[in-house]
């Protein structure tokens, strides 16, 4: 498997932490978005979204972290990342729904940069904005936790879920982004169960080889 990523971009950072839970060996291939590596042609022809990550296995590309994840959870379905029971797992679904479809999208770079250079946005306009909508979906995630997850050190009992791997890299950029997040003292636990455990620490931003 060839891993396309940015050490930063929250997308790769939950891709790697998933690849990482499943055991699964991966070449890392660094795609610099500060240079706008992922505009240029190489890049286009892996990806013509030209977003992270992209995963290559065998003759195939695959995009969007989702729908990676969700083939890696189908191809190599041990450790699990979902429950067995059906409602279970649309619960875990919806906590990482939360971040990847509610928070995530309208915080990522592209999003930041339009509110920058069309809306002439400050630095603490871009703040603003991101602590609004982590902090809404912050809010909405740990009332789930408390509410419909079993009791255990994760977001659904005493093991990584897909939850998680959604979860951390949030709660990472969040940390970028200056949110305070002692509001949150369900979700901060887990980050820190979360960060005891092998596969997220090889998955963090700055031990990547593009980190600097």
């Amino acid at each position: 498997m060839k891993l396309y990523s940015f050490f930063r971009s929250g997308s790769s950072h939950r891709l790697r932490i998933a690849l990482n839970l499943k055991g699964l060996a991966y070449e890392h291939f660094a795609v610099d978005l500060r240079r706008d590596e992922h505009l240029g042609e190489a890049y286009r022809a892996i990806n013509p979204q030209q977003l992270v990550p992209a995963l290559d296995i065998e003759d195939t590309t695959l995009i969007q972290s989702p729908a990676i994840i969700e083939w890696l959870e189908e191809r190599y379905p041990e450790p699990p990342l979902l429950p067995s029971d059906t409602l279970e797992r649309a619960h875990v679904r919806a906590l990482a729904a939360i971040v990847g479809c509610d928070i995530h999208p309208i915080n990522n770079r592209r999003i930041l940069e339009a509110l920058r250079q069309r809306f002439s946005a400050d630095e603490a306009a871009v703040n603003h904005w991101c602590d609004m909508w982590i902090g809404a979906g912050f809010d909405a995630f740990e009332a789930l936790v408390a509410s419909g997850s079993p009791a255990g050190h994760f977001s659904f009992g005493d093991r990584p879920t897909l939850a998680d791997v959604y979860l951390v890299p949030q709660i990472e950029s969040a940390r970028r982004f200056k949110v305070d997040l002692e509001r949150w003292p369900r979700l901060l636990a887990i980050d820190a169960a979360c960060a005891k455990v092998e596969a997220f620490q090889r998955a963090a931003p700055m031990v990547q080889p593009d980190a600097c």
